[in-house]
């Protein structure tokens, strides 16, 4: 009895508590937990803004610089309401602290459809956005970045500008309702005026005001303006620095060879030969940290000697669990989940079985994408100084506490002994996410004897040991009236799953049983269909897998969209007209799809080609991170059956646009990205081993082969939404469907081409 009265009194006082913390108010954002760090006459007026007594204001970013332009966006949202002059603006990389956890990426992540409202959700919501800014971890993904901070950078800028203005009426002993504010001054009809910078250290001292009025729209003058992007002078004149920049004193360098076979580790290593090169330091087994494979490692005096003797080290390799898996194996898994299981459903409505068996007429099709590399064009790279108990590291990441974490864990030193300096990244698309050329380049600089090492891949490393784009099947069904209306939808795929994966190798927990990023793309979409269900089944495979730019929405979006298409032409309807009719209850997605018809001349015949070859349209809707995006494209086919893409309208709705100049940058980025993966790319699995080694195997849209592209923003006054990955998902199907419409043939295989 006492046993159990224990153990229900202990649970009813864990009930209370979790209770009494459910409805406390969500932890600040304002101030970190140790003071910022200032330099000269700088003051720091809450955890995301210091001003200099020289007028230069300076915005703390919590978020990874990768060529999305999110410094730009974010500074002009705290700049907008704290009135300062743009022309001083100045940014730097935020410490790791708990107020700038990423939030938003996390809710995104939630198994919910963006049009689902319910207690339930917007209870979820509510803990996990309390949970995160508790326990979660600073991140840039998802397209999350200024959807996350629109509020919390705004409310900073207000903040420190109502310590401006208490400052100056402090100072000039009137009502501080009287005072107004405008590019980086404080005014008072008087004639008082006075810089942000002369009254910076005063201002400082004001207290946090309790309530922050924040700035009409219609007010707005820096968001919504085309500026151009914060950084882009460095990059031009050269002072930029990249992670493989990083150059502190002393500095050495190490090459890697992993082994071949996926998750491998060395058997045995011979470095007598390598020992003989000129610059030679020292040699090392290194294992698979963090979920990578593992390998040799050389550290010498400049990069090249490294990579010569790494080559030159005789290596018996064990392979791991992929040794003996193929691609065709990979696809033959994946088509026997289906085959065995209906996977679990994230959306369900009707009796779609009932309505299946009724239908006139029954439309099926099986998809497949494959596996994709990221290939960011800056090489995996990392340096580690480690020396007097402590260590030091410069990464480009998207994730400096979890690199933190994981650094300082191989090395056996507390969290708060490594210091991480975040570099601007040379391209991500999500292989930054993951911490294992992290905790391997800590273990070799721990081999240095105090000097900084600078770990380098070779692109041959980087292709082969990537934690690619998840391979997946998928089977879609729909049923049709004998009207040819659309009465039933199913759709079920089959890949591995991401997020259970990641979690493992980023906390080293179980992994869980679901993750709605499979099946993203297919379930959360707007389409009003009579009946449905969408479901996914998780396989397990030896590939490590990880997050690749709009993740699920990736390939799911190339099955839905395509198999809409196919739909469609089944029902003998106008592919526009047939989405029109599945968006009735929802306005903003029918506006984006009507919008891409007007800007494409849809119903216009399309003239040849140059060349005289004959040319057609396709048509995408998706959406994705908050953003909906409709693309049309002109393909035609030139020698050898060579899919062509002339021209792509897109258009998006993102909420309310901070700045049209990065949407549009990242619009035309995704879709030269997406067109990549399209038309050319694939990573391919023999014995284990991955085939593609350098971009010559996994090509880039070249310039001659580009598209014009054209972009339309749409006017809202909503949220800000994600743009750094909605333009990849529609692309793939929207070319898709222009090559059945100019062929009649529908390609269901990513890449597309003609067998």
């Amino acid at each position: 009895m006492k046993r159990r009265t224990f153990l229900v009194g202990g649970a009813g006082a864990l009930g209370a508590l979790l209770v009494g913390w459910s409805v406390l108010p969500p932890r600040q954002r304002f101030t970190t937990a140790a003071p910022l760090p200032v330099q000269g006459t700088q003051a720091a007026l809450n955890g995301w803004v210091k001003i200099d007594a020289d007028d230069t204001v300076t915005i703390v970013m919590c978020k990874a610089e990768m060529g999305q332009g999110v410094h730009t966006g974010l500074a002009m949202v705290l700049a907008e309401e704290l009135d300062a002059d743009w022309s001083r603006v100045r940014v730097e990389d935020a410490p790791i602290d708990n107020i700038y956890n990423s939030v938003q990426s996390v809710i995104d992540d939630l198994p919910f459809r963006p049009d689902h409202d319910s207690i339930t959700k917007r209870t979820v919501v509510w803990f996990t956005r309390k949970l995160m800014r508790e326990g979660g971890t600073m991140m840039t993904g998802g397209s999350s970045s200024i959807n996350d901070l629109w509020t919390p950078m705004r409310e900073a800028g207000a903040s420190a500008r109502a310590m401006l203005i208490a400052a100056a009426a402090a100072q000039w002993h009137v009502p501080a309702g009287e005072c107004m504010t405008e590019s980086g001054y404080v005014m008072h009809p008087s004639g008082h005026r006075a810089s942000f910078g002369e009254l910076s250290a005063m201002a400082a001292q004001q207290a946090l005001p309790d309530k922050i009025a924040l700035k009409d729209p219609a007010r707005f003058s820096l968001i919504g303006k085309p500026l151009r992007r914060i950084e882009a002078a460095s990059k031009i004149n050269g002072t930029a620095r990249f992670g493989i920049d990083a150059l502190p004193d002393g500095l050495l360098y190490a090459s890697v060879v992993m082994c071949p076979t996926l998750g491998g580790t060395v058997a045995s290593f011979d470095a007598a030969s390598a020992e003989k090169m000129p610059g030679f330091v020292k040699a090392l087994s290194v294992a698979p940290y963090s979920g990578g494979t593992g390998g040799v490692a050389v550290i010498a005096d400049n990069a090249f000697r490294a990579m010569n003797a790494v080559a030159a080290i005789d290596v018996k390799w064990q392979p791991g669990l992929a040794a003996s898996l193929s691609s065709a194996d990979v696809e033959h898994q994946l088509v026997s989940a289906l085959d065995d299981s209906d996977g679990h459903a994230y959306y369900h409505r009707g009796d779609v079985k009932d309505a299946l068996n009724s239908a006139a007429r029954i439309v099926s099709a099986e998809y497949y994408a494959p596996y994709l590399a990221h290939g960011a064009v800056e090489p995996i790279n990392c340096t580690v100084q480690v020396a007097d108990g402590a260590a030091t590291v410069w990464v480009s990441t998207q994730m400096p506490a979890l690199a933190r974490h994981h650094a300082a864990k191989v090395l056996g030193l507390d969290d708060d002994k490594v210091q991480v300096h975040t570099q601007l990244l040379g391209g991500a698309f999500g292989r930054r996410l993951e911490l294992d050329y992290v905790a391997q380049a800590a273990v070799i600089a721990g081999q240095a004897k105090g000097r900084p090492v600078q770990t380098l891949w070779s692109r041959a490393q980087d292709f082969t040991h990537d934690f690619y784009r998840p391979a997946c099947v998928s089977r879609l069904k729909a049923g049709l009236d004998k009207n040819g209306k659309l009465v039933a939808w199913h759709s079920t795929s089959a890949s591995q799953a991401i997020v259970p994966e990641a979690l493992a190798r980023y906390y080293g927990v179980p992994r869980i049983p679901l993750d709605k990023t499979t099946a993203e793309g297919a379930f959360d979409q707007p389409y009003e269909w009579p009946t449905a269900r969408v479901a996914h089944k998780i396989v397990e495979l030896p590939v490590p897998v990880g997050f690749w730019r709009s993740v699920g929405h990736s390939h799911q979006a190339f099955f839905t969209e395509s198999f809409t298409d196919e739909v469609a032409a089944a029902a003998g309807e106008d592919p526009v007209a047939f989405r029109a009719a599945l968006l009735a209850q929802h306005p903003r997605h029918l506006a984006v799809l009507q919008r891409v018809a007007a800007l494409s001349d849809w119903a216009r015949p399309l003239t040849h080609a140059v060349d005289g070859a004959p040319r057609a349209r396709g048509v995408a809707l998706h959406e994705a991170f908050g953003s909906v995006v409709a693309q049309v494209v002109e393909v035609s086919i030139g020698p050898h059956g060579k899919i062509r893409v002339h021209r792509v309208v897109c258009v998006i709705d993102c909420g309310l646009p901070v700045n049209p100049n990065l949407i549009r940058q990242q619009m035309e980025g995704g879709i030269v990205f997406g067109l990549s993966a399209a038309l050319q790319d694939e990573i391919t699995i023999v014995s284990g081993q991955v085939e593609q080694k350098n971009f010559v195997d996994f090509p880039v849209v070249r310039i001659d082969e580009c598209p014009v592209i054209e972009t339309d923003i749409m006017p809202s006054q909503l949220h800000p939404q994600g743009v750094g990955e909605p333009g990849v998902p529609p692309i793939a199907p929207a070319v898709a469907n222009a090559v059945f419409a100019l062929t009649g043939k529908r390609l269901r295989t990513l890449p597309l081409k003609f067998t």
